[in-house]
């Protein structure tokens, strides 16, 4: 397989189309700032000394703890809740405060192989060797990286899936095996690659993986003042009160007939247009007409384990 096929095509950001969808996605504010705050200090470690010095006068020990931990950051959650979205995009802000270029690469599922002995492992040790080259040498002379990488593996528990599950083929063992060495090569060489695994399915996914992440992140369906952030923000300009607003928003949100609401991508990607689409061309979109278009519509069910979650006691957020 020609190693290009290992990833979608490579993304150069700064780009305004990936600033937009950075800042549509609401009540992620946490997560957003600090994804982007430890690729920053990925790309020029220097940063947090400098904070050091200038708050401290010296280097706190606790400094020391940044260097041999794995840059690697998981984005769980039920689907069409943000995860892939801020994956993809946040790496533009990055890019603007760092003043430098981040390149986006997204490994694709070809990256499991045909199952052919052996293959996995080469794939997956194939890719990540591509991106470390990639900055292997773009340090300056003060540690700072000419250009971050973000390595985005979506569904990440198609490749980093649990080795103690009993019908786990061999093949698919090895290829979890060299993930888990690319991820602690990367950390050993202190490279600027933040590696973000996203996954519907957390609790399938490796223990060992799963250990190795600086933070894991959970993201769930937008609450109803989210919904109501998403709404206004689409819909500016179409003189929709707010009072509509927040109605549409009780329309998408849970209900006695379903105990799921809208995901964000309901919103974005099926309700607004949907409404749109309604109006055009014979007139503008009204709040009445774009509540019964909104009852409609049903929403994305949830993936089968964040239903199972709920039934035990789970939250939807």
């Amino acid at each position: 397989m020609n190693p290009v096929d290992l990833f979608e095509q490579v993304v150069h950001l700064p780009d305004p189309k990936a600033q937009t969808d950075y800042d549509r996605l609401v009540g992620l504010d946490d997560y957003k700032e600090r994804l982007v705050k430890e690729t920053l200090l990925l790309v020029d470690p220097g940063l947090l000394t400098e904070w050091s010095r200038k708050h401290y006068r010296n280097l706190l020990p606790a400094l020391d703890y940044f260097a041999a931990r794995p840059p690697l950051f998981v984005l769980a959650g039920d689907v069409g809740t943000g995860k892939t979205a801020l994956a993809r995009s946040f790496g533009n802000e990055v890019a603007r405060r760092a003043k430098v270029q981040v390149h986006l690469y997204t490994m694709s599922l070809n990256a499991r192989g045909s199952g052919a002995v052996g293959e996995m492992t080469r794939l997956i040790s194939g890719a990540f060797r591509q991106v470390r080259d990639a900055v292997a040498k773009s340090r300056d002379g003060h540690g700072r990286a000419g250009r971050g990488i973000i390595l985005l593996i979506d569904e990440a528990d198609a490749l980093a899936q649990s080795r103690e599950a009993a019908q786990m083929h061999h093949e698919d063992r090895a290829g979890v095996n060299s993930l888990i060495r690319g991820v602690d090569e990367i950390a050993a060489e202190r490279l600027p690659i933040a590696i973000i695994m996203c996954t519907n399915r957390l609790d399938a996914m490796d223990p060992a993986v799963r250990r190795r992440a600086a933070a894991v992140f959970e993201f769930h369906r937008p609450n109803r003042q989210q919904r109501i952030a998403v709404l206004r923000a689409g819909l500016h300009g179409t003189n929709i009160t707010d009072r509509e607003i927040e109605a549409l928003a009780d329309t998408s949100g849970e209900s006695a007939e379903r105990s799921h609401s809208f995901t964000y991508s309901d919103l974005t990607q099926r309700l607004i247009p949907t409404l749109i689409l309604d109006a055009f061309p014979e007139g503008p979109v009204t709040g009445a007409r774009a509540i019964e278009v909104a009852k409609s519509i049903k929403p994305t069910p949830p993936f089968r384990g964040q239903r199972e979650a709920s039934a035990h006691g789970g939250s939807h957020g």
